[in-house]
């Protein structure tokens, strides 16, 4: 049978993060088989192994995926050292078990951000072999041409690290500053903007509208949604 740390299990199980976990285990609050364990590193059975915390059972919780529309100015985290305000203040009193985001939004970026509590299905999402397609709408700072279009399809590297966008083009513009299109395959850290200031772009919004098939639609600022099932099915995608 396969084996997992004891925090670990304990965000496998639903009931908290690993990082979570990691304190209530190192605060005596949790017991394995009817003893305080304080190593979260302690192997642990799922489905054998009996866990509870504060002297309630742990049991896997029913598997939930949803969606949230990420406002501008909140980490994604859920907790933040520096105090600042996290994506799980849009879900108080929503009586979900805990869900882990699928990748990240930074703080300045918004829109579509998903949560799930089934890890294998979020490793597909973001695991590089996947090449799950992410769309973005972003605005610069400035008229953007042909000519940059060419620019930025080439692909940078940045700190030995190199980036691409999949597929950029203009959706509008204003009188100095132009809305971009980027999708993108793969996803590190800070991708879109890296790419962006390297050509001298200053971001001004950066908002995710899709993530496979899944659009942001009109859901609302600040709202989440539960996926359907065939949203679900859509997103569990194998390596090619």
């Amino acid at each position: 049978m396969t084996r997992t740390g004891l925090a670990r299990a304990l965000s496998k199980l639903g009931h908290c993060s690993r990082s979570q976990g990691f304190a209530l285990i190192k605060a005596g609050q949790v017991t394995l088989n009817g003893r305080i364990c304080r190593d979260p590193e302690q192997p642990v059975r799922l489905g054998q192994d009996v866990i509870q915390v504060a002297g309630d059972a742990v049991a896997a919780a029913a598997r939930v995926y949803v969606m949230l529309n990420k406002p501008r100015g909140l980490v994604t985290t859920a907790s933040d050292e520096e105090g600042r305000a996290t994506v799980y203040e849009c879900f108080q009193e929503a009586g979900l078990p805990h869900v882990s985001p699928v990748g990240r939004l930074d703080k300045a970026s918004e829109g579509l951000l998903l949560f799930t509590n089934d890890n294998a299905w979020a490793n597909g999402i973001t695991d590089p072999e996947t090449h799950v397609e992410k769309t973005y709408h972003v605005q610069v700072a400035s008229l953007v041409d042909e000519n940059l279009l060419q620019r930025l399809r080439v692909g940078v590297r940045v700190d030995g690290e190199s980036l691409r966008l999949l597929r950029v083009s203009v959706l509008r513009q204003g009188e100095k500053n132009s809305w971009l299109d980027v999708t993108l395959d793969e996803g590190k850290n800070r991708h879109i903007r890296r790419v962006l200031e390297v050509h001298g772009l200053e971001v001004l919004r950066l908002v995710r509208v899709s993530v496979g098939s899944l659009v942001l639609g009109e859901l609302g600022k600040g709202s989440w949604r539960h996926l359907l099932p065939v949203e679900v099915r859509a997103l569990s995608r194998k390596p090619r």
